[in-house]
């Protein structure tokens, strides 16, 4: 009998968010009446595709057991790590009792709250019968330089230029030996990063330009006023 493909979703959420200087984590920032990682967890929930969600968590974080949503029964919490892909390994591995090797796995940061439920579906749709998987992307619209010491070396090709978004789809088995075999490695800053490392090639999926990640104390006020156009567009 063959495997029925599942999906499931890995949420690196033990960072600090230093670039913030805030009081708290970003991810447990308030955002539109909510902490922004209740708004990331809420959107990938709402895409009713994924068998499990695992959080990566700090052992000191004293903010997670306060939120509703830790006790969805699709909600599994595993232990962060010191880089976020020790804690998308640690998430891979509290759900290897669960998933097969062929499942899909989408990683999504825990600051990007304004996925949509279409750009989850764009991802899987297009990727599903791909060998390897992929990523949501952007392509560059800015005249892109090469620095070194703050003086400009050249200037970069912008059209084969994509900024990486999430969610990351791919492989439960292919992602879990491409981070073990990579671990360590400063060159891995995404799961793509260590899939190219290991002689593959991610595919790009254009994303929406609203899918912010929340890094500098003004991107709250910007994520706000997406969700608010969102909200007005259902």
């Amino acid at each position: 009998m063959s495997h029925q493909i599942k999906f499931w979703a890995v949420v690196p959420a033990a960072g600090v968010g230093k670039r913030m200087n805030a009081y708290r984590p970003k991810q447990y920032l308030e955002l539109a009446g909510k902490t922004v990682i209740e708004h990331t967890l809420s959107r990938l929930l709402q895409a009713n595709v994924f068998s499990a969600v695992a959080v990566a968590i700090s052992a000191e974080d004293p903010y997670w057991p306060e939120l509703e949503i830790a006790e969805d029964n699709l909600i599994i919490t595993a232990p962060g790590g010191k880089e976020r892909a020790d804690s998308v390994l640690s998430g891979l591995k509290a759900i290897r009792e669960k998933a097969n090797d062929n499942d899909w796995v989408l990683v999504h940061d825990a600051a990007r709250p304004c996925l949509t439920t279409n750009d989850i579906h764009l991802l899987i749709d297009t990727l599903v019968n791909d060998d390897v998987g992929g990523i949501l992307a952007l392509s560059s619209h800015d005249t892109l330089k090469n620095v070194q010491d703050k003086s400009i070396i050249d200037t970069l090709d912008r059209r084969t230029i994509w900024r990486a978004l999430t969610p990351q789809m791919f492989r439960y088995g292919m992602l879990k030996s491409a981070l073990e075999k990579t671990e360590g490695n400063h060159r891995v800053t995404d799961e793509a990063s260590a899939l190219e490392l290991m002689g593959f090639t991610p595919k790009i999926v254009e994303g929406r330009p609203d899918n912010i990640k929340i890094t500098r104390p003004e991107d709250l006020a910007l994520a706000q006023f997406y969700l608010d156009q969102q909200w007005e567009q259902q």
